[in-house]
């Protein structure tokens, strides 16, 4: 068990008031030494200057060792987490035997809302919607975007059409779907857009019922790809091991839900209502809290871990190592994609770099931290949402703060 960062301050506080205890013990005998030695009395007051100038330098140096270095920059904090309670209002989503998807996905997202503004008082939870009402899919993500969130989780019920076949939870993140019931998947989420007005202009003219317009969709690049990747593993993990539920993976697919949003996405589906097993358990109180709390663990570990290895980028002159350039990640895809089409043809300065199992989409090099985040903020505006700036090494991808003293904004 890690010790109270109050306790640990004030252990470092005692040990350095100790040493200027010992400072001050060694310069009294000086003094005295200096006393016996001195035959003319009147020499008293240079030694007494003498042990003024000792004490006061023991006493700056203490205070300067208690005191953070200027530059350091402050730690990131995961602030905002949007809660997406799939469906609502005239969009019921799939229907059980006796309930419907959209009140399962709405309590489970309330529980874990409340789960983490009770642990995390600081992080704003805010929810696309915390009753049964209808929220088109592009609001949803906008409602992220317009929050800055850091971090948008969709929740959802799965269906299948042949009853008591399948059961268990996946998760979801932006890409490439490599078998039939993703594809499947994808398109029963995605057809609730059908209930919006004017549905044709708010998606670029995408039909929820093609097979092509779901594979063009699936390919719609996400800078996110790791870090979604990374909260999805932990979610299906804590399925398994906490909740206790069978857990069918982490999955990719096209979502109209998580295409636009900039930041790390998931979506859960969290059993099955076509089978009795799993709706009986979402059913209850007791399901849905259990769902909450598994959801809720995956997601105090990925904060743990994304604010241990995250840098605040501050506006403070960085200092360099020699031989590293900054690049600016535009993407990460599962599958590699044609620089010469649309969205990258006519950047010229864009290569891919694949490392373990990803296809990263790089644009760079640049010499420093600022003309990255100039050349960032213009991508940015292209479209690029979530593009942000990573460091390398030769080959080699390094964190930012290993070679800057701090970040440019």
């Amino acid at each position: 068990m890690k010790p109270p960062l109050q306790n640990v301050s004030i252990f470092c506080i005692k040990q350095e008031m100790l040493s200027l205890y010992i400072k001050l013990i060694l310069n009294i005998s000086m003094l005295r030494a200096m006393y016996l030695n001195f035959q003319n009395k009147t020499a008293m007051p240079i030694a007494l200057c003498l042990l003024f100038t000792l004490l006061t330098t023991s006493l700056e140096s203490t205070v300067q060792d208690l005191d953070p270095p200027a530059h350091a920059a402050p730690p990131y904090a995961l602030s905002t987490v949007v809660i997406d309670a799939g469906h609502g209002g005239k969009d019921p989503g799939c229907l059980g035997s006796h309930v419907q998807e959209k009140d399962i996905a709405l309590k489970i997202a309330l529980s874990l809302g409340n789960k983490i503004k009770i642990a995390f008082p600081s992080i704003n939870v805010i929810y696309t919607r915390d009753k049964d009402v209808f929220i088109p899919l592009h609001e949803r993500a906008k409602i992220a975007n317009r929050a800055g969130a850091d971090l948008f989780i969709s929740i959802h019920c799965n269906y299948i059409g042949k009853r008591n076949k399948a059961t268990g939870t996946e998760t979801y993140i932006m890409g490439l779907h490599r078998a039939q019931d993703n594809l499947e998947v994808a398109k029963r989420e995605n057809s609730a857009i059908l209930l919006e007005d004017d549905y044709t202009a708010n998606y670029d003219g995408y039909d929820p019922e093609s097979n092509e317009g779901h594979i063009i969709l699936s390919m719609y690049q996400n800078a996110h790809l790791e870090q979604s990747a990374a909260l999805a593993y932990a979610i299906e993990e804590k399925m398994t091991h906490k909740v206790e539920r069978k857990s069918r993976g982490v999955k990719q697919a096209g979502f109209l839900v998580l295409r636009n949003t900039a930041m790390p996405s998931v979506l859960i589906e969290t059993g099955f209502l076509s089978t009795d097993d799993d709706e009986d358990f979402l059913s209850s109180s007791s399901g849905q809290e259990s769902i909450a709390e598994g959801i809720f663990q995956a997601f105090a570990a990925y904060k743990e871990d994304l604010e241990l290895h995250t840098v605040v980028e501050s506006p403070a002159q960085q200092t360099v190592e020699p031989k590293t350039a900054f690049f600016i990640q535009l993407a990460a895809t599962g599958h590699e994609l044609d620089l010469n089409s649309d969205p990258w043809r006519g950047y010229e300065n864009v290569r891919v770099k694949q490392e373990n199992d990803y296809y990263k989409y790089l644009a760079g090099p640049f010499e420093s931290l600022h003309t990255a985040n100039v050349a960032r903020k213009k991508f940015d505006g292209d479209g690029f949402n979530g593009a942000f700036i990573v460091a390398y090494q030769g080959e080699k991808r390094v964190r930012i703060e290993e070679v800057t003293s701090s970040a440019l904004n």
